[in-house]
């Protein structure tokens, strides 16, 4: 954390403006801190009608590998073997 001391010829201007937006004297001068050294990264719209969720979020998230096995596959059979699994056990 860093402790800045405001000259007077600043101080009373950013409290000033502070009472006028109805907030604190540190929350306008962070606010302002923040949008000069870290703005928000800029989206760029994508183009491609093939872009994905993930080409779309990249650069915000971290990516993880999902599995190779297709689980949207089959789910009728699937879903349907599973129960007939647990009417053998008696767990139906």
């Amino acid at each position: 954390m860093l402790t800045l001391s405001l000259p007077p010829d600043l101080a009373a201007p950013l409290q000033e403006e502070a009472q006028r937006q109805g907030t604190t004297p540190e929350l306008l001068a962070l606010d302002y801190l923040r949008q000069r050294f870290a703005p928000e990264p800029i989206v760029e719209a994508s183009s491609s009608e093939d872009a994905t969720l993930a080409d779309f979020l990249a650069g915000y998230i971290g990516t993880v590998a999902g599995s190779s096995e297709a689980y949207s596959e089959n789910c009728g059979q699937n879903f349907t073997d599973g129960l007939a699994e647990k009417q053998t056990r008696g767990h139906l």
